[in-house]
């Protein structure tokens, strides 16, 4: 009997492999991540990358520069075989092109959805120079002192930018954006005291607000946090309505077929309940998805509407 079921499981794999073979171009898949090696983007790629299997490897092609837009722009204009994928986040396909004019390529139209992986909150944290110890003592001094309290960002259109943004849209406060080359560098001022306060990627921040370096006011996911439980969220807070977070997925050229789409899509599923990703995924703070490839094309759009009225609203403009 156990041999008949090894016969069986073989014979499984074999037919898995040949359609495979059949939705899969015969050549290594590459997935474009617009951010140089090592940083949280990248890491969530290599984790996701390493563990699938399409018949073919999945080979990371770091294509950094222009907010990501040269990586999106190549991935754009790729065979849709399904030997091309871009990872991509709001900031790739849904505020980037918005502030940068782009026209080289259509980010509502030239890509296919095929996999959220998952969405990781941000964190308001605060240094030793901000007199303020919740988001309600925040929006106070914000509206006592209008722009003249600093934040820490990447630049106009990153995530932490976009979330002050959103903060003060939403709690009707002025904030000042001081740009930084990455996030661990404008903490490094917070903790100094040379800029009071930031939104920054939970994985990123946490470690910090765990060494008691930082003060965590608040956490931008819309319920609290498994690993950090004790933050509140920042519409608990008193900003009703308020969410944001780093969200990141995987999407093919526009024309790849929907096998293909589906097949790639059923193993990022797979490797996504594995208990090694998932731990590594939590540990950055990530909270996998299971939505399919037409619910994530619905997300996308629901982001751009988003956020084409928080650049409108905000008046922001690209760099």
């Amino acid at each position: 009997m156990k041999k008949r079921h090894a016969l069986i499981g073989s014979a499984l794999m074999a037919l898995a492999v040949v359609a495979t073979a059949q939705t899969l171009p015969n050549r290594p898949v590459r997935l474009l991540v617009g951010a140089p090696p090592g940083g949280g983007n990248d890491q969530v790629a290599r984790i996701v990358a390493q563990h699938m299997n399409l018949g073919q490897p999945v080979v990371i092609e770091n294509r950094a520069g222009a907010a990501s837009m040269i990586a999106a722009d190549m991935a754009a204009k790729a065979p849709p075989d399904g030997s091309t994928l871009l990872l991509v986040s709001q900031s790739i396909l849904t505020v980037s092109p918005i502030l940068q004019k782009i026209t080289a390529f259509d980010p509502q139209k030239d890509f296919t959805a095929v996999a959220l992986i998952g969405s990781a909150p941000l964190v308001l944290v605060a240094g030793p120079s901000l007199k303020a110890n919740s988001v309600k003592e925040l929006i106070d001094l914000a509206k006592a002192k209008p722009g003249e309290i600093d934040f820490g960002s990447g630049g106009v259109g990153t995530t932490p930018y976009m979330a002050a943004t959103l903060f003060g849209l939403m709690s009707n406060v002025s904030l000042n954006s001081i740009p930084y080359p990455g996030e661990q560098a404008a903490m490094l001022d917070i903790i100094g005291g040379r800029v009071p306060m930031m939104f920054g990627n939970a994985a990123a921040a946490l470690p910090h607000v765990k060494s008691g370096k930082l003060r965590g006011l608040a956490i931008t996911s819309p319920t609290r946090l498994s690993i950090a439980p004790d933050l509140p969220t920042v519409a608990e807070s008193g900003v009703r309505g308020f969410e944001i977070g780093t969200w990141l997925g995987l999407v093919a050229p526009t024309g790849t077929p929907p096998a293909t789409v589906n097949r790639i899509h059923a193993e990022v599923q797979r490797v996504l309940q594995l208990p090694d990703v998932q731990e590594k995924l939590q540990a950055q703070g990530f909270t996998t998805s299971r939505l399919t490839p037409a619910q994530f094309s619905e997300y996308i759009k629901s982001e751009h509407t988003k956020w084409s009225k928080v650049i409108k609203d905000a008046n922001i403009k690209g760099e």
